[in-house]
């Protein structure tokens, strides 16, 4: 019976743990076996609360003004050709993923390249502009790593390319079912709970606590973990915040793993209606300040991509900018593409998103942006 209701289950909407992967989730401390799901660090309501009325929810969620920009997004091609000159250069190419250099190798944070952050090509919450560039323009990739299995941070059809390369994935525990029915072998991820450590081409990748939550099929059940991510080589380090509303444990994570010389934190999707499973800019930064003071770099991720929220689209990057300078934080704002190397004197600070282009946002997919061949460098 299990086979046959696996075979209804829509690939994308990927697998259920099950057996000794299973077994393990109900044997961590952070799973509740009586109610059958992982707990958060600090409890937090994932469902949307009506706080003035259902009619204003429906409203808010409804609204379109400001949702989406007025123009082209401007795009950056990253020069990847040679490696940073400080052994540490991040590139954020749109949303929560980015390509993190650091020691000399490759880690790639939550790719995401469709179009669209759901389990169909035809309905969901659409780019607002392409990928900056192809997957197999990146090169060689030593690691993925994926913060949870949400649609817009773990993409079914990016994986299934991304398996055609050397690159070994690091997921939370119970993500690995989904890569199993993608086809990824599981020699090739590591799946891992809450303080859990891999190693992986000479960088240790940590799971770290997270206040979210999982899931991408009807009726979840929440037995997938969600994680940010502490990655370490011989010389930096580097947090990646995944969805998290803000929780203490930051403090905790930074005592323990840090300093950090850069970190890439949620800022976006945020509202007054789901406050504890997303963080707003300014406590984005405050989580910073808990990581790891003003001595390192803040990269704002999961904004100006995919319109996930009622805030106005570019709001974050402004609300961002603007409590950075007031608490002495030395934020980056590059444009989807950019690349930065968090030692350098002067980040990318302009704020772009004032200055859209002439070209509205096309109904079809853009030619250059449609997902072709992966040819990643395995060298």
């Amino acid at each position: 019976m299990s086979g046959l209701l696996r075979g209804l289950r829509p690939l994308a909407f990927g697998a259920e743990p099950a057996g000794e992967r299973l077994a393990r989730i109900e044997r961590s401390p952070h799973y509740d076996k009586e109610a059958g799901q992982f707990r958060n660090p600090v409890a937090a309501s994932i469902r949307p609360r009506p706080t003035h009325g259902r009619s204003a929810l429906m409203r808010a969620l409804l609204r379109s003004e400001g949702r989406k920009p007025a123009g082209a997004v401007p795009l950056a091609r990253p020069d990847l050709g040679s490696p940073p000159a400080s052994g540490l250069r991040l590139t954020w190419l749109g949303h929560s993923t980015v390509l993190a250099e650091v020691d000399g190798r490759r880690v790639l944070f939550d790719p995401v390249w469709g179009m669209r952050c759901s389990p169909f090509s035809f309905a969901g919450p659409r780019r607002l502009h392409p990928a900056p560039v192809p997957l197999e323009a990146l090169g060689r990739l030593d690691a993925v790593v994926v913060s949870h299995d949400h649609y817009d941070h773990l993409d079914m059809p990016t994986i299934r390319e991304l398996a055609a390369s050397d690159a070994h994935f690091a997921v939370p525990l119970g993500v690995g079912a989904h890569l199993e029915r993608w086809g990824v072998e599981p020699a090739r991820f590591s799946e891992l709970d809450w303080h859990e450590t891999a190693e992986v081409a000479g960088l240790r990748l940590t799971a770290t606590p997270a206040r979210h939550f999982c899931g991408r099929g009807l009726r979840n059940k929440q037995r997938t973990l969600w994680a940010s991510w502490v990655v370490a080589g011989p010389e930096h380090r580097v947090f990646h915040s995944g969805d998290t509303g803000y929780f203490p444990g930051f403090a905790e994570i930074g005592a323990q793993h840090g300093p950090f010389d850069a970190t890439m934190i949620q800022i976006g999707a945020y509202s007054e209606f789901w406050p504890d499973i997303h963080m707003t800019p300014e406590e984005g930064l405050r989580a910073h300040l808990d990581l790891t003071g003003t001595s390192g770099a803040l990269l704002p991720i999961h904004w100006g991509t995919f319109n996930l929220a009622p805030h106005p689209w570019a709001e974050p990057g402004e609300r961002t900018l603007t409590a950075a300078k007031e608490a002495g934080v030395r934020a980056a704002v590059p444009v989807p593409g950019g690349s930065f190397e968090p030692s350098a004197e002067d980040l990318p600070g302009h704020p772009w998103w004032r200055e859209p282009g002439t070209r509205p946002p096309e109904a079809d997919t853009p030619p250059e942006a449609a997902p072709g061949p992966l040819k990643l460098d395995r060298a």
